[in-house]
């Protein structure tokens, strides 16, 4: 029988993950080799452990490959590659930070046009676009108020029957204990007369 799919996740147990890494790093590095042997491909393989430890593997010169990589890609060339990296890393954050300051202020130009403001800015199709995405959000914040309010007078109406049904039963309690009341006079007025006839024969 082959082996079943294994789930593609991180390993949970830091033992675990450090004896797969191990297997797995030696196993990718060999097929780096067989590739460059078998097919005459020039390969260069890069690989940093958790801790950051460096693993690599380079058929021919590293620093060529590197080189034919960036060029090949469009990057500009460098004479050092650790300057190379820091600059490609720090135009990358540059980027990024640049794309969320974009996204920032779009989205507050966005909630100033949702709440009616700076719309001079605004062709009519986007007026319009606009005017549909409050529509929208209008009848669904009227749909969930309907709803809160149903689910509220429901629970009104079991909490009212509720409490009619308590009063019914204190009602029926304190007929009961009237009735018994009542009984028990009676039995006490019985009991006097009779000791009382009783006392008139005797004298």
């Amino acid at each position: 029988m082959g082996r079943g799919k294994v789930e593609l996740k991180r390993i949970e147990s830091p033992i675990s993950r450090q004896v797969t890494f191990s297997k797995r790093r030696t196993g990718i590095l060999k097929k780096a080799f067989e590739l460059s042997v078998l097919c005459d491909a020039e390969v260069a393989l890069i690989v940093f452990s958790p801790s950051g430890k460096l693993y690599q593997y380079a058929s021919h010169d590293i620093n060529r490959t590197i080189a034919m990589y960036r060029s090949e890609v469009g990057l500009p060339q460098s004479s050092n590659p650790a300057c190379s990296t820091r600059i490609g890393t720090m135009e990358l954050w540059r980027n990024e930070t640049e794309e969320l300051r974009r996204s920032i202020q779009k989205m507050e130009m966005r909630l100033k046009n949702l709440a009616g403001a700076e719309l001079s800015m605004l062709g009519m199709q986007e007026l319009k676009q606009l005017e549909r995405q409050l529509k929208t959000g209008v009848q669904r914040i009227r749909s969930e108020m309907t709803r809160i309010t149903s689910e509220n007078i429901r629970l009104l109406k079991r909490k009212h029957k509720a409490q009619q049904e308590e009063n019914r039963r204190l009602q029926k309690r304190l007929h009961e204990l009237d009735q018994y009341g009542n009984a028990s006079s009676s039995i006490t007025l019985g009991a006097s007369a009779r000791n009382v006839i009783i006392n008139a024969f005797q004298t």
